[in-house]
C-alpha cells in the first residue's frame, strides 16, 4: 500500500497529550479534509468518557471507540481522525481500516504536563500514567507508517515525503517494497552521491541508468532509451537520485513502463527539494514548449536530505532559491526547504491532478515557461522562474524589489517564439491567459487579455 495519504484516511495516533486533537483539526484544515475526533464524538453519542470509565470500564469503551474508527474509516471521502492514545492497545484495529498511520511522538514530561489536572480518567495518576507511557510507546512505533512531532512533519508524511539529514544513508530502509531497483541519475550526481547511493540500496539494485545533466535529460531520445534498458517486473521500483529534471524524467518513464511502475524521489537539488521532486508531476519537453508530454504519478515516497545540497554549486542554489522565494510569497510568510516542502505537499494532496489550488505553484511560471522554450531551454529555469514573477507581481499590482535577491535580469530571445511558447502553454484559455497572480487575500488564478500578458512578457526580454 502506498505510503502516503492521497486517497486515504490519516488516522493521527499516539499518547494522551501528543496534540492529536489540536494539530489533527489544524491538518484537516490545511488538507480541506472532515476531522474527526474520537473521543469527542464518543462524548456526544455516550457522554463524557470519565463516567464511561467508572459504570462500563475501559474495555467497554474500547470496544464503542473501535467500532467508531471502523465506521469513520468506512466512508469515501478521505479524513484526518484524531484516534485515542488507547487505541493502539486495540488488537489490529488501527491496520484494519487501511487508513496512513501517523504517530505523533511527544516525550511523557511534555504530555503529563499538559494533561495533570485534566478530568481524563487516565490522567488521574502520575506514576500510573508514565507506566502506561512506556507500555505503548512501542506499540505506537509498530503500529506507525510514519513518526511526526508538528504540523509540517504531519503534512509531509501524509505526502510520504521522509525528511531527515543523512537520509541518503538509509535509503534502503525507506525504498518500499522488497522488489528489484533501478537506480536513475544524471552524471554529476551520479559520480558525486551515486556510490552511497548504491551501497545503501545493496543487492536490491538490477540495474543502474545515467541521464545527461540538465534539461537535456528531459527528451524524448533520453526517455526512449531508458524504456529500452529498464528491466523491471512490476514489483520493481525506479529510484530517481537527482535534480528536477531527473525526477521529472524518471518519473516519466515510470508512470509509463509497464503502465506504470513504483518510484521513489530522492531529490538532490534545492529546487527539487521545495518543487519539483513534490506532487508526483513528471514529464518531459518537445520543441514547442517544456512540460508538454507528461504525467501524473505520485511518487511510493520522496526522501529529503538537506545534507545533499551542501555539494550543491552556488549557481543551482539560486536556481532553487527562485522556487523558494515563490513559495514564500504564495504563503505569505518565510519559509525553509522543510516548510517549503509542506506547503507544496498539501496543496497537492487537495489538489492532485491540478484543477484548482494546486495551480497557485503556478506563480509566475506561465512567463517563465515561454522564456525557458524561446530560449531553447538554456535559459536556467530559476533565472526564468524569478523573470516570471517580477511578472506576476507587476499585474498583482505589488512591487517586485521583493525579487532584489534573485536579481533578475532580462534575456535576448527571440520575442514572437516566446509569445508563441506561451499560448502553446497548458494555462491558455481561449483568447485570454490563465495567470496566477496575488490578491489581497492570497494566491488567485485571474484570466488577463492576451495583449495585456504579452505586453507583460515583453518588459522580460532585452
Amino acid at each position: 500500500m502506498a505510503l502516503n495519504a492521497l486517497d486515504r484516511h490519516i488516522a493521527l495516533v499516539g499518547f494522551m497529550g501528543a496534540g492529536k486533537t489540536t494539530l489533527g483539526a489544524q491538518l484537516a484544515e490545511r488538507l480541506d479534509r472532515p476531522f474527526y475526533d474520537v473521543d469527542r464524538e464518543v462524548e456526544e453519542a455516550h457522554g463524557a468518557i470519565w463516567d464511561l470509565f467508572a459504570e462500563r470500564g475501559e474495555e467497554a469503551f474500547r470496544a464503542i471507540e473501535a467500532d467508531f474508527v471502523r465506521e469513520v474509516c468506512r466512508r469515501t471521502t478521505p479524513a484526518v481522525v484524531a484516534v485515542g492514545g488507547g487505541a493502539v492497545e486495540t488488537r489490529g484495529l488501527l491496520r484494519e481500516t487501511g487508513a496512513l498511520r501517523v504517530f505523533l511522538d511527544v516525550d511523557v514530561d511534555t504530555a503529563w504536563q499538559r494533561v495533570q489536572g485534566s478530568p481524563r480518567p487516565l490522567a488521574a495518576d502520575e506514576t500510573e500514567f508514565r507506566s502506561r507511557f512506556e507500555r505503548r510507546a512501542p506499540l505506537y512505533l509498530e503500529v506507525a507508517d510514519a513518526v511526526a512531532r508538528d504540523l509540517d512533519g504531519v503534512t509531509l508524511a501524509a505526502a510520504g515525503i521522509h525528511h531527515e539529514p543523512g537520509a541518503l544513508e538509509r535509503l534502503g530502509e525507506l525504498v518500499p517494497g522488497d522488489g528489484p531497483l533501478a537506480l536513475v541519475a544524471d552524471s554529476t550526481v551520479m559520480g558525486i552521491h551515486g556510490p552511497r547511493a548504491q551501497e545503501a540500496l545493496g543487492d536490491r539494485i538490477a540495474s543502474i541508468h545515467e541521464l545527461p545533466p540538465g534539461e537535456e535529460a528531459k527528451q524524448l531520445r533520453v526517455v526512449d532509451r531508458l524504456w529500452s534498458e529498464l528491466a523491471l517486473d512490476r514489483g520493481g521500483t525506479v529510484v530517481a537520485l537527482g535534480g528536477g529534471s531527473v525526477t521529472d524524467t524518471a518519473g516519466f518513464a515510470a508512470a509509463t513502463y509497464l503502465r506504470g511502475v513504483p518510484w521513489v524521489a530522492v531529490p538532490t537539488t534545492l529546487v527539487g527539494q521545495v518543487d519539483a521532486g513534490i506532487g508526483g508531476k513528471t514529464g518531459i519537453d518537445i520543441p514547442q514548449g517544456k512540460n508538454l508530454a507528461g504525467a501524473f504519478h505520485w511518487p511510493s515516497r520522496v526522501v529529503i536530505d538537506e545534507s545533499l545540497l551542501e555539494t550543491l554549486p552556488e549557481r543551482e542554489r539560486r536556481q532553487g532559491l527562485a522556487e523558494l522565494v515563490k513559495t514564500r510569497l504564495l504563503a505569505g510568510k518565510d519559509l525553509d526547504v522543510r516548510g517549503a516542502a509542506a506547503y507544496k505537499a498539501a496543496l497537492c494532496l487537495r489538489d492532485p491532478h491540478d484543477r484548482g489550488v494546486r495551480q497557485w505553484l503556478n506563480l509566475g511560471h506561465t512567463f517563465a515557461h515561454a522564456l525557458e522554450a524561446a530560449a531553447g531551454f538554456d535559459l536556467p529555469h530559476g533565472d526564468a522562474v524569478a523573470l516570471g514573477l517580477v511578472a506576476a507581481l507587476r499585474l498583482s499590482g505589488r512591487d517586485p524589489s521583493a525579487l532584489d535577491e534573485l536579481d533578475p535580469q532580462p534575456v535576448a530571445v527571440d520575442r514572437d517564439r516566446a509569445w508563441e511558447a506561451l499560448l502553446r502553454d497548458k494555462k491558455r484559455a481561449g483568447g485570454a491567459i490563465n495567470l496566477v497572480l496575488l490578491g489581497d487575500d492570497g494566491p488567485v488564478v485571474e484570466r488577463r487579455p492576451a495583449d495585456v500578458v504579452r505586453a507583460a512578457l515583453d518588459t522580460l526580454i532585452a
